[in-house]
């Protein structure tokens, strides 16, 4: 994200998910016509930080008007973004313009110089944006179309309204697209819900900014999901609410028969538990230890105790940990359910009475370690549960 400066060389800056690939001009218009260009990618402005869009207008190769987009963080270092729009006045090879930042309300003035320099720009000049003065120098900029422009604007929230199945989407995961104006009341309105929002969803990036838009995931328990997206879909401010992409890793899901884990229309929540923590014990021949559930996102919470082979004559344990989630194979309920189970994560401390020998647990996330007591784990469900694998070959149940 760049600086208000950067902002300034940031014409040509790459705009948020925008190429950066340097393109030759092309001026094939019919004369006369109207040709509209865009610079998404310029060097050396606020140290990279900026995105920086400059939107022109040509007829044949005369600049008839000019847009400059300049999105930045609003402090050194600051995930937090301000953004202004300015149209420029065009006199020769002068571009300028006044207007102040969307969200910081400062004045800011644009006075650049734009050079043809081959088949590419140049543009010098300065950009002050409050009382911070940035100087433009950059060099060798080049153009892309406005097709090529809008093509790379194109963007996929992920949100499904309406999935088939929970084989693309996680049935415990939700997408909720809100106008930007509207997001605080929005979240604020989660408070005091049995649900999680992810973090990194609450950033207001440039995309964000220049959409007037903003995609908050969250997740919530499978058989709550369905019931909180409808309620979110009248929400003010909310354009679309769906699944979206979550926990769930097709290779570690098996589907089976619902009948025999429910009462009712619910699930039996105990009876998973015990038979999922009875099948991982002998897995990895240990004892279970702990069990829970979460009522915000509907997993389950497993851990088990085990002797250590590390250095046996120490006597060490090792605590193993895994997450579950069970869900009906596709919203609105079935006569199939699914169970994902996550990579167990094993930590060894010194349990012993009297003085404890202090361990770091540098390994904890050693993937050769997990792996090796994972060998046998989803088969051992499949075979208890009398379930089917995924085959990602087919896209099918096998």
């Amino acid at each position: 994200m760049r600086a208000p400066l950067l902002l300034l060389t940031v014409l040509v800056a790459a705009s948020t998910g925008v190429a950066h690939g340097q393109m030759k001009l092309s001026t094939k218009s019919a004369p006369g016509a109207n040709d509209v260009r865009y610079f998404t990618s310029i060097d050396g402005l606020m140290d990279g930080n900026a995105d920086v869009v400059l939107k022109e207008t040509r007829q044949g190769k005369t600049l008839t008007a000019a847009t400059l987009d300049v999105c930045y963080p609003v402090a050194k270092g600051s995930d937090r973004k301000d953004r202004f729009v300015v149209n420029l006045a065009v006199n020769g090879q002068s571009l300028s313009g006044t207007t102040q930042s969307v969200s910081g309300k400062l004045p800011v003035t644009v006075k650049l110089t734009r050079k043809p320099a081959g088949e590419n720009f140049e543009f010098k000049g300065q950009i002050n944006v409050g009382q911070t003065v940035t100087e433009v120098n950059s060099t060798d900029n080049s153009d892309i179309s406005e097709r090529e422009f809008q093509e790379s604007q194109t963007s996929d929230d992920g949100i499904i309204p309406s999935p088939k199945d929970f084989t693309e989407v996680s049935p415990e995961a939700i997408g909720v697209r809100v106008k930007l104006d509207a997001v605080a009341d929005f979240l604020k309105s989660l408070k005091g819900q049995d649900v999680e929002v992810s973090l990194t969803s609450l950033a207001v990036t440039c995309d964000v900014l220049r959409a007037g838009e903003q995609t908050i995931t969250l997740s919530a328990d499978p058989d709550r999901a369905a019931a909180l997206i409808a309620k979110f879909r009248q929400a003010a401010g909310v354009i679309a609410a769906g699944w979206t992409t979550g926990i769930i890793e097709m290779d570690r899901t098996i589907r089976f028969l619902a009948a025999p884990w429910r009462d009712g229309d619910r699930l039996n929540k105990e009876k998973l538990a015990t038979t999922i923590a009875n099948v991982l014990a002998g897995a990895f021949s240990a004892k279970p230890a702990t069990s829970a559930w979460n009522s915000s996102n509907g997993k389950l919470k497993l851990t088990f105790k085990r002797s250590s082979e590390v250095y046996p004559s120490l006597n060490l344990t090792d605590t193993v940990e895994v997450t579950a989630l069970v869900s009906s194979e596709k919203p609105g309920g079935s006569d199939r359910l699914i169970l994902w189970v996550g990579a167990p994560v094993i930590t060894t401390a010194d349990e012993t009475s009297g003085s404890a020998l202090v361990l770091a647990n540098d390994a904890s996330g050693d993937e050769e370690g997990a792996q090796k007591d994972d060998n046998g784990l989803v088969d051992a469900l499949t075979k208890e549960f009398k379930g089917q694998r995924w085959d990602a070959d087919k896209s099918v149940w096998k």
